[in-house]
């Protein structure tokens, strides 16, 4: 496939209805998937993963019959699946999230799986419960299409990226409270507790970051940015960490976030993709490692 096939162009104003709408999706299933999984540290068993067909929670369990809640963004449809044979499918397509939300825990009760979650979306602003969003109704299958390549040939290079550390480290995976792919490598020691971000329980952000991070992700833009960009920060932030020279051109650090930046356009027109993207995330990640002392010596293959 060619460049703009596999790093497709996707500016937030060409799909802003069918995000918000996807968003809203993503954070039932997830909480779906919270609720079933026993917790884990920095709330990791809350998260979903790429698959070569969208999104998916992989295997959760009730009464201990295993089940998954699979994102087809090929074919478009929500796939319910459960042991011995059992499988749903709710299609994709334009309609409220108050429907998306009664028939997919409806679906649920007929395959023997009685859930209650919280309804009300996180990381938002004046985020409406799931039952009586009529705002989010619109889904259009090319542009969801589109960000699941981005999702699959960013995924696929963070998991290169990933591979050098043999510390502490995040799997590759999808949060749905703020809707961005995310690998996230640790330190070893404690960090101090977080302040809190709005929408969102501090409790939820403490756990997160409990201890030191320098983090990589791909966000899909919003707000300041029209299109996707990477990121990647440190928290706590070293003393430095700002200062840093990066790569590739075009990277930059961004002060109203805490975050340096890649602007997925940059990427996505380079003539080698993944050596753009590489860049950055390698020295981003040395940035942080160098300000704030790492033993690097322990914690990296070389």
């Amino acid at each position: 496939m060619k460049n703009d096939e596999m790093w497709p162009k996707l500016p937030v104003a060409s799909w802003k209805g069918t995000y918000e709408t996807l968003h809203m999706l993503t954070q039932i299933v997830g909480k779906i998937r919270l609720a079933t999984t026993p917790m884990e540290n920095h709330w990791w068993n809350s998260t979903l993963y790429v698959t070569p067909a969208g999104l998916t929670t992989s295997v959760m369990y009730y009464n201990d019959v295993p089940f998954k809640i699979e994102f087809d963004l090929n074919k478009h449809f929500l796939i319910i699946e459960k042991a011995f044979g059992y499988e749903k499918k709710i299609p994709l397509e334009s309609r409220p999230i108050a429907d998306y939300y009664k028939d997919l825990m409806s679906t649920l009760e007929s395959l023997g799986i009685s859930l209650q979650i919280w309804s009300t979306p996180v990381e938002v602003e004046n985020g409406i419960p799931f039952e009586k969003d009529y705002t989010h109704s619109t889904y259009d299958g090319d542009s969801a299409n589109k960000f699941w390549r981005i999702l699959t040939q960013s995924s696929r290079v963070f998991t290169e990226f990933r591979s050098s550390f043999i510390g502490k480290v995040s799997p590759v995976h999808f949060f749905w409270g703020a809707f961005d792919l995310a690998v996230t490598r640790f330190s070893g020691r404690k960090a101090p507790d977080h302040p809190g971000v709005p929408n969102c329980p501090q409790h939820v952000m403490v756990e997160a970051y409990s201890h030191e991070v320098s983090s990589c992700g791909l966000w899909f833009g919003g707000g300041p940015f029209e299109n996707p960009v990477y990121y990647s920060y440190s928290y706590p932030e070293p003393q430095g960490f700002k200062d840093a020279q990066v790569k590739p051109a075009g990277a930059y650090y961004e002060n109203s976030m805490g975050e340096f930046i890649l602007p997925y356009e940059n990427v996505r027109t380079n003539e080698s993709p993944d050596q753009s993207l590489l860049s950055f995330l390698q020295s981003t990640y040395e940035a942080a490692a160098v300000s704030a002392k790492w033993e690097r010596d322990i914690l990296e293959r070389t």
